[in-house]
Order: structure tokens, then C-alpha cells, then sequence
């Protein structure tokens, strides 16, 4: 049984190649021989939970096998290799994608190295994107639908550290009902250009404003459309530039953002603004996919994960990005302009709030003190068996409560 090695960290992914001979797999071909140890255990779910170090039970992410003495190990070096020992990829979801980045497979030709893994999935997730240039940045911009759809315009607006990557089957069916749809990446997010903090953007929530307002401009969207908001962080500049430029906009859908001041801060978050913690914490390769699945009742597909692994396993800019936007967001003055501005004597259009009720960072009680605060504008629809991204875990309920409400 493999163990890990103690100088391995949970915020670096690197792989420890130190020698280390397990007795279970000494023999009598050679004295010299060491064995590479993957640094990583097999996982079990209980719960949502995984537990790590466990026994693992084949597949190709095994040990490399070693030879070293003679003999067999002892009955109580037996005992103390069942024991699950530490492993610094504890962070690593349930996910076979997750894992695969990140571990050894019994003969490394399988799976290749990281380069080859980019080169595998590179291509992956830009369904119906394209690259915009607007002012000094370029944006990645999925588009469905006609400019001349005769139900208007919808724009998508994700949340951190996520991508539009999961509106796309939303955005293909409401362009079939009847819409032009856009999803754009952030700055600093998805595939969108990642400027370096200092150098004309410093990720700061009115340069994220302007910078939305130029690409609208680029977009030619200067007739009031529809919004559709969802997540943390720049999911909560959506609304903030929505009270802002409330003539601009006809209807406001909202999934699952922190809405009152008593919403929660994800774990994630905290620990991105501590002090050199927040530097390993953001170049965590897995740290969109685990987010998602953490706030989910469901683990992505494989497909899917590689897709919000890509921009953080490509580069640390994306994770660079998500740590300075962190550090300056006000959580609590945000939350509290959400929760004012759209009460009932500040706000008078359509609100719709699709709530996937598995959220396991929002509760549904967010949505309904935040409904309870205008009652008459606000319309709550439960999703069942959805999570933190019912976009993504039942796009066909949440395009359904879309149409209605449109």
C-alpha cells in the first residue's frame, strides 16, 4: 500500500518522487531498487465527504511497484500499513478527472504528463464562443441565437471562480425559444484575457462595471435586455451593476447569489484572503471544480471537470485573478447595497429567483427574506435537485422557469 510523503502540501499539487520502500513490496531481485510513490490514496464517499488514505482497490492510479530485502513485511508492519495514513490531497474531489490530474498512473505512458493533458483538453468548453476585443481587453463571449430574435436580448453573468461554460445548454434552448443570448467571461475568469493586477485593472468592482459596460457597447446591446445573475463575487457585481443601471434593464433573473446580509461566505473566499495561504490556495489546479461539486448534490463528469480545470491548470494567472478579486470585494457592503437596493422602495421591475434548493452554501431561507423584502416584485421558484449551480445541475428547469417568467 502506497503512502504519502509528509513534505507534500495540500496547496501544491506537485507530485513527491522521494524514495520510500513499503514492506509490503519488498522481494529478493534487487537491494537498490526504490519505489515512487504517487502521493495519493484511494477515496470513498460518505455522505458528500470523502476520506482519504484508505486501501486502494486497483485501477491505474495504483503504486509503482517496488523491490528492496529479502522478505516479507512483519505482522505489525502489516497492522500499522492498514492504518490510513496522511495525504496532503485532501482537497481533491470524488471526481476520476480530479484525481487523474493530479496523481500517477502505474505506467505513466497512460496518462501522460500535464502537457499532454492540456493538449488532450485544450479544445474543450468554448461552445458557441468567440474572442471580443472591447477597450484594452479581450473578452470571451459565448453567443446564441439571432440579433433579430423577436423576444429580445438575454445576457448571463457567472460567478466565482466559475465560467459562462455553464450556461451553455441554458443559452442553446432559450436561443431555440426565441432569444439572443450572450454569456461573457469575466475578466480574469474562464477564458477572458487575465490582466495583471497594477496594469490597468486591478479587479476592483467598478472596473469590473466599466469594463461590462464597454463590452455591451462592443456587443451592440444598447436596447434594455434581460438579466440573468448567478454566484459569488463578480455574480454579486451583476446586481450591484444592475442597481446601477436599472433603465438597462428589462427583467432580472437571479440563481442562487448571496442576496441578504446574512448569507454565508464559502470557506473558499476566507481562505483566499489570508496571508500567503491565499497564494497556494489560488493555484489549486481543481479549485472550480471542487467549489461546484462542494455546493452540489452531484460530482461532475469527467468532460465537464476538465473544462473548469482548464484555465487554472494552464496558467496561474486565472488563480492570480480570483485571489486579487477576492482580497478586494467588501463582502458585507455589498450585501448590504443587494439587500437595500432591491427592496420594495428602491425597486419596481420583475425579479425572478430560481433557487436550486441543494445549495449547500445559500439556503433557500436567503431567497425568501430576500423575497420578503419585496413582495410584490419578487417571484421565488424552487428547483429541486438542484444545487449552488442549477444551471448547470437542471438547465432544463431553470430554462423552463426562464420562459415562464420572460
Amino acid at each position: 500500500m502506497s503512502r504519502c510523503c509528509p513534505c507534500a502540501t495540500s496547496s501544491s499539487p506537485a507530485l513527491c518522487l522521494l524514495p520510500f520502500v513499503p514492506a509490503a513490496s519488498r522481494s529478493t531481485t534487487s537491494s537498490s531498487s526504490v519505489a515512487l510513490s504517487p502521493c495519493g490514496g484511494a477515496s470513498s464517499s460518505v455522505s458528500g465527504r470523502l476520506r482519504w488514505g484508505t486501501r486502494p482497490r486497483g485501477g491505474r492510479h495504483a503504486t509503482v511497484a517496488a523491490s528492496g530485502n529479502d522478505g516479507g513485511g512483519t505482522a505489525e508492519e502489516e497492522k500499522e500499513g492498514d492504518k490510513p495514513g496522511f495525504n496532503p490531497f485532501g482537497f481533491v474531489t470524488d471526481n476520476p478527472s480530479s484525481r487523474s490530474a493530479i496523481q500517477l498512473p502505474a505506467v505513466p505512458a497512460e496518462d501522460g504528463n500535464v502537457g499532454q493533458m492540456l493538449y488532450r483538453i485544450e479544445d474543450k468548453g468554448k461552445e458557441y464562443g468567440s474572442y471580443v476585443r472591447s477597450g484594452e481587453f479581450r473578452w470571451f463571449v459565448r453567443e446564441t441565437g439571432s440579433p433579430d430574435a423577436r423576444r429580445g436580448t438575454i445576457v448571463f453573468l457567472h460567478g466565482a471562480p466559475t465560467q459562462s461554460f455553464s450556461y451553455r445548454m441554458v443559452m442553446a434552448q432559450m436561443a431555440d425559444a426565441g432569444y439572443h443570448c450572450f454569456a461573457p467571461d469575466w475578466l480574469g475568469f474562464g477564458f477572458s484575457e487575465m490582466p495583471q493586477p497594477g496594469y490597468g485593472f486591478d479587479y476592483k468592482e467598478e472596473e469590473f462595471h466599466k469594463a461590462f459596460d464597454d463590452l455591451l457597447a462592443t456587443l451592440n446591446i444598447t436596447e434594455p435586455f434581460f438579466l440573468v445573475v448567478q454566484g459569488f463575487l463578480v455574480g454579486s457585481y451583476g446586481l450591484t451593476w444592475a442597481l446601477n443601471n436599472s433603465s438597462k434593464v428589462l427583467k432580472l433573473a437571479i440563481l442562487n447569489t448571496p442576496l441578504t446580509v446574512s448569507s454565508p461566505v464559502p470557506g473558499l473566499f476566507q481562505q483566499l484572503r489570508l496571508p500567503l495561504f491565499g497564494e497556494f490556495t489560488c493555484q489549486n489546479a481543481v479549485v472550480a471544480e471542487r467549489f461546484i461539486e462542494a455546493g452540489s448534490a452531484y460530482v461532475l463528469k469527467l468532460d465537464k471537470a476538465d473544462v473548469y480545470r482548464l484555465p487554472y491548470l494552464s496558467s496561474g494567472a486565472p488563480g492570480f485573478a480570483l485571489l486579487e478579486a477576492a482580497r478586494k470585494v467588501n463582502f458585507q457592503d455589498v450585501l448590504s447595497r443587494i439587500s437595500a437596493g432591491f427592496s420594495s422602495n428602491s425597486w419596481e421591475k420583475p425579479i425572478l429567483v430560481a433557487w436550486g434548493i441543494s445549495d449547500k452554501y445559500l439556503p433557500l431561507s436567503i431567497a425568501e427574506e430576500f423575497k420578503k423584502a419585496n413582495p410584490n416584485v419578487v417571484k421565488l421558484e424552487a428547483i429541486e435537485g438542484a444545487g449552488h449551480m442549477p444551471q448547470e445541475d437542471w438547465p432544463e428547469k431553470v430554462v423552463k422557469a426562464l420562459i415562464s417568467f420572460l
